[in-house]
Parts: structure tokens; C-alpha cells; sequence
């Protein structure tokens, strides 16, 4: 709650701000309860607002043979700074295959999911954009 005093031709009055929901005020004036009105503009944030992609869950790639891979994404634009393990390799889920810088942070680049690497497709050094496959797991 907040209070003021005002002096309106040569009247004081004592207010006490009680509440404001949208522009309806509850204030008190003297000891007496009003229900004000607020006439105001409303005012536009100057900050851009944020939108993102929402996120894709993984989708198995189908190659020959009935055999199903799951390609792993880029998430964000990036350098691939390190790779853990290479084509053939096995994983079980959560293992580190790769680390990769994106937006001044390193990202651990993990197994989704049990199998082996397979078509691997970048190189230490490498820059990768969003949404580029870096490998795929069998």
C-alpha cells in the first residue's frame, strides 16, 4: 500500500493507494473508500521478444536392409572442438561423442542411445549450423 499527500486548492487530503488491478485502483481518500479509474497509455517494451524453434525429438532414418539409425542433430550454430569416438565405435546412451562450441559455451555432444557410430559426418574444426546431422547411431 502506498500513501500521499496531496494539497488541492488549499484542501489536504490524505491517500492511501490500496490496491490496483488493471486500471481499476481501490484507494483511500480521508478515510473514505473509492473505486478509481486509471487513464493511462500503456507502455510498449522497447525489448525484442525471444522466439525459438521448438524442439525435435529425434526420428530414426531408415536405410536398407530394415536396419533403422537415429541421426543426431545439431541443437545450436557452433565448431565441433573435440571428438570422443569415431564410426564403428560403440556407445551406450549418455556417453560423450563429441564436444562442440556454441555461443562462447562448450556442449557435450551425448549417445542417445545404445549402438554404434555410424556416418559420421564432421571433423575436428568443423563449423556446423543448426540442425545439421553430425552422426548417426545403428
Amino acid at each position: 500500500m502506498k500513501s500521499f499527500k496531496f494539497t488541492i486548492q488549499g484542501n489536504n487530503y490524505e491517500v492511501d493507494v490500496k490496491s490496483i488491478d488493471q486500471n481499476l485502483a481501490q484507494v483511500e481518500v480521508n478515510g473514505t473508500n473509492y473505486e478509481v479509474e486509471i487513464h493511462h497509455q500503456v507502455q510498449l517494451s522497447k525489448t525484442p521478444i525471444l522466439v525459438r524453434n521448438p524442439v525435435k525429438t529425434p526420428e530414426p532414418v531408415h536405410m536398407s536392409a530394415g536396419t533403422k539409425f537415429l541421426a543426431v542433430r545439431t541443437p545450436l550454430p557452433g565448431n565441433i572442438l573435440t571428438i570422443s569416438k569415431k564410426n564403428g565405435d560403440p556407445v551406450k546412451q549418455g556417453d560423450i561423442v563429441m564436444i562442440y562450441e556454441a555461443m562462447k559455451m562448450e556442449n557435450k555432444i551425448l549417445a542417445e542411445k545404445d549402438g554404434v557410430i555410424r556416418n559420421m559426418k564432421v571433423n575436428q574444426g568443423d563449423n556446423i549450423l543448426q540442425d545439421d546431422i553430425l552422426f548417426e547411431i545403428e
